[in-house]
């Protein structure tokens, strides 16, 4: 699950420039996994079925400090100088507060 009732969910949008979204994914792929290194309880990229340069990245964290601390980070930053030309500015984080939440268990037989 993304997160529980009360966890703010960070959102970002990524648009791959034309003819770069493999690029795109193979480098922002690890990076958004690192979200959990910062403190994120869970995270997920999201490709488009439809439009597959469209990218939507979410991530669970206590507190927009925490996010901070890993979008500013320089591993973060040294990975986004690196795709500098594979995504579409802006990259404008939005920030979302989690009302209402579930979970279905998969039925294991």
């Amino acid at each position: 699950m993304i997160g529980a009732p009360g966890d703010q969910i960070v959102e970002i949008s990524w648009i791959a420039t034309p003819f770069r979204a493999e690029r795109f994914l193979e480098l922002w792929g690890p990076a958004a996994e690192a979200a959990l290194d910062y403190g994120a309880s869970a995270q997920v990229l999201l490709r488009s079925k439809f439009d597959p340069a469209k990218f939507l990245q979410l991530a669970a964290f206590p507190d927009k400090i925490s996010f901070e601390r890993y979008w500013l980070s320089e591993e973060i930053a040294e990975i986004r100088a690196e795709l500098s030309g594979c995504f579409g500015l802006p990259v404008l984080p939005a920030w979302h507060e989690v009302s209402v939440a579930g979970e279905r268990a998969l039925d294991p037989s």
